[in-house]
């Protein structure tokens, strides 16, 4: 499973991180760091989790 970020259009909600930091780094402004995460095996459900939480919905889940 991959995660596809559109930083471009994050506006620092931070809700994402606040389901999982590991998953979701912000930057030192508060706005996510990546636009693309490799999810690890066991972390599935919160990275769709992550991904729901965004107001934006700017964090697209790629099932494998």
């Amino acid at each position: 499973m991959k995660i596809k970020i559109d930083k471009a259009s994050c506006v620092g909600n931070a809700r994402c991180a606040a389901v999982s930091p590991e998953l979701f780094p912000l930057d030192e402004d508060g706005y996510i760091a990546v636009t693309e995460i490799d999810v690890p095996p066991g972390m599935e459900a919160l990275a769709r989790r992550g991904a729901r939480a965004c107001p934006e919905r700017i964090i697209i889940v790629v099932e494998d």
